[in-house]
């Protein structure tokens, strides 16, 4: 039994930054191993998104296979230079030459840079600030998202309608997705499959984001005065408390759709049809 008599006092000095103990912390578990995990997965979803983007090919899947994949990297496909087939719309930038997915970068990426979640996991990661509970930020000063650029992420709540717009398109891939053109019909191949799960993950992640649950439950005094509204702020809460599991899981799902359609289009691997 341990009394204030006998009990072991650890020294502790304040003089770190912001106020913490004078060592880096305290900590005795392996608090590094979670920013370390960030800091590799988002280092290889910008280095795997980076390439696919600019590479320029393979993001379709056409009539000659049967089958019509677009890339959620690539879609919409609205630029002069798309592979014939991939276009889902009248609206073309004929003017654009360049790889077409930088135009639909933009959109997803404003979402996902400026997401709440997002934003704590690359501020410990990569910044350090902090790296992680009781353990001293590598920073002096702080000034928390007063200055530019970092006040632009209040632009979020914009961000969260472009995304749903986004999510919309892919939802209409994922649809077209079940066309076995040249082969007549209808049908369902791993491809189909892959797509609806996509679509499905960047929902569930879109709508548990707390942008979207303010939006159903914010700024009301009554709840009583806004059944619809409480309705779905009901719906999405217990969504929103998986919103970092989604997060993670619809971003590493969207590489892999890229990865699973580019590899039918260059011929690596073929599609098989499930019915």
């Amino acid at each position: 039994m341990t009394t204030l008599d006998n009990a072991t006092v650890t020294p502790v000095a304040i003089g770190r930054a912001r106020g913490g103990p004078d060592v880096l912390t305290l900590r005795q578990d392996r608090w590094w191993v979670q920013p370390l995990v960030t800091v590799t997965v988002l280092t290889a979803f910008v280095v795997y998104s980076t390439w696919a983007v600019f590479v320029n090919k393979d993001y379709y899947v056409g009539i000659a296979m049967h089958r019509d994949l677009i890339s959620p990297f690539y879609s919409p496909c609205i630029a002069g230079s798309c592979v014939p087939g991939s276009r889902g719309t009248d609206v073309v930038a004929y003017w654009w030459h360049i790889t077409p997915a930088l135009i639909v970068l933009g959109g997803p990426l404003g979402f996902r840079l400026t997401c709440y979640y997002y934003r704590r996991a690359y501020y410990r990661g990569f910044w350090q600030s902090p790296p992680n509970c009781a353990v001293a930020d590598g920073h002096r000063r702080y000034t928390g998202e007063t200055r530019f650029p970092l006040i632009l992420q209040n632009v979020h709540r914009y961000f969260f309608f472009i995304a749903l717009i986004f999510n919309v398109i892919l939802t209409i891939d994922a649809v077209m997705a079940f066309r076995m053109p040249g082969a007549g019909g209808i049908g369902f191949s791993v491809g189909t499959l892959v797509l609806c799960v996509n679509a499905i993950l960047l929902w569930l992640y879109s709508l548990s984001c707390h942008a979207a649950r303010h939006l159903c439950g914010g700024g009301m005094r009554k709840f009583s005065t806004h059944p619809f509204r409480y309705r779905l702020w009901r719906l999405l809460t217990p969504l929103n408390g998986h919103h970092m599991q989604l997060a993670w899981a619809s971003l590493v799902f969207v590489a892999f759709t890229d990865f699973y359609v580019r590899l039918v289009a260059s011929g690596v691997i073929t599609d098989p049809k499930l019915f």
